[in-house]
């Protein structure tokens, strides 16, 4: 049986059917993308710039005093009077402790009183010698009898002067640890004191690292206790031997702290400068990664231009530009992800938001 011209009618209405649906389809996206491109999308800009860029690495360290010590008696005795009170701040020779020296000043008055009379019987035999009366073995035996009182003063002096206890630099003390009326033995301490006008730090790092670091060279310094702020010092010393188990090398850095914040003990966060150089610099936000590769848009005429680029080291929040940029280049780093290459732009940098009209790139 033969198909007719009508029976093939509805065949050939369908086939137009979806031809035109077809069209319909592909028409409107066409057509919503070329709106899309038409549309201005608003960006923010920075001017790729020359700027200073250091090489650092961290480490961790304990803060210490510049100068530290334990204050102990030397001979046991009663504490007579105490002159200071816990926290004080001190000067060198200032008195802090003064113990029972009432036995020490009469040997003191008594070894003087023989070398003063000694010393008188000496100088008549010396008279008498001159007038040819008595003997040289006489006076030899009286001189040596002056020089062994004077001996015995020497060390009686001593013995009285170390029963004062004076603080031996300027500082600040700890707390006081004994009372008026104690007898107090040899060793015992009294109180800390430390000199905390300049702070020592002392941290490690990884042999490899060793060429980089040199007396003189600035580090930074934090502490939680202080969060947000820097502590600025610079290395004064290098140990002169690596550690063979770890691997490290002792550093050594002196930090300024006469606002008093710091405190030995205190577990410090070093920051170390390493290298410092002027390189090109611009805020991460700018650079998108792509693949194995990365690109920026840079604005030429208020059209956004797709620019690959090779960046280099990075720090939180910047990204070296190592080339494919000129210095003073105007790059989006605000609303780069809502631009194509030839977009049409406009830089609001005085705006805190941009328009979120675009498309993402895919």
């Amino acid at each position: 049986m033969e198909n007719s011209p009508s029976s093939r009618l509805p065949l050939i209405v369908l086939s137009l059917m979806l031809a035109a649906l077809l069209v319909y389809l592909n028409w409107p996206e066409t057509e919503q993308n070329n709106q899309h491109f038409s549309r201005v999308v608003s960006v923010k800009t920075a001017a790729l710039m020359m700027a200073e860029f250091s090489d650092e690495f961290e480490a961790l360290g304990t803060a210490k005093a510049n100068e530290e010590v334990i204050i102990t008696a030397q001979y046991s005795d009663i504490i007579e009077s105490i002159h200071f009170d816990d926290g004080d701040t001190v000067k060198k020779g200032d008195i802090l402790v003064e113990l029972a020296k009432a036995e020490e000043q009469a040997k003191v008055k008594e070894y003087q009183a023989n070398l003063d009379e000694s010393t008188a019987q000496l100088d008549r035999f010396k008279e008498l010698l001159k007038k040819n009366v008595g003997s040289i073995a006489q006076r030899d035996e009286q001189r040596a009898k002056v020089e062994s009182i004077k001996a015995q003063l020497l060390s009686a002096k001593a013995v009285l002067d170390n029963l004062t206890i004076r603080a031996p630099f300027d500082g600040q003390l700890g707390f006081r640890q004994v009372s008026v009326g104690a007898l107090i033995e040899n060793s015992d301490v009294i109180t800390s004191l430390d000199d905390v006008k300049t702070i020592k730090v002392d941290f490690a790092i990884p042999e490899r690292f060793l060429t980089t670091v040199n007396v003189g060279q600035l580090i930074a310094a934090t502490n939680v206790a202080y969060p947000g702020l820097k502590f600025n010092g610079k290395v004064t010393s290098i140990a002169s031997r690596v550690d063979t188990i770890t691997r490290t090398i002792q550093i050594r850095a002196e930090i300024s702290n006469l606002n008093g914040k710091l405190r030995p003990g205190m577990l410090m966060s070093i920051i170390v400068e390493r290298n410092v150089e002027r390189i090109l610099l611009l805020p991460e936000g700018g650079v998108i990664p792509f693949e194995d590769r990365h690109f920026v848009f840079v604005v030429e005429d208020d059209t956004a231009k797709r620019v690959n680029v090779v960046v280099g080291r990075r720090k939180p929040g910047i990204v070296e530009i190592a080339s494919g940029l000129a210095e003073g280049t105007q790059v989006v780093v605000e609303g780069a992800l809502k631009l194509r290459d030839g977009a049409k732009v406009k830089v609001s940098n005085n705006t805190a938001n941009g328009d979120d009209t675009g498309m993402e790139i895919k």
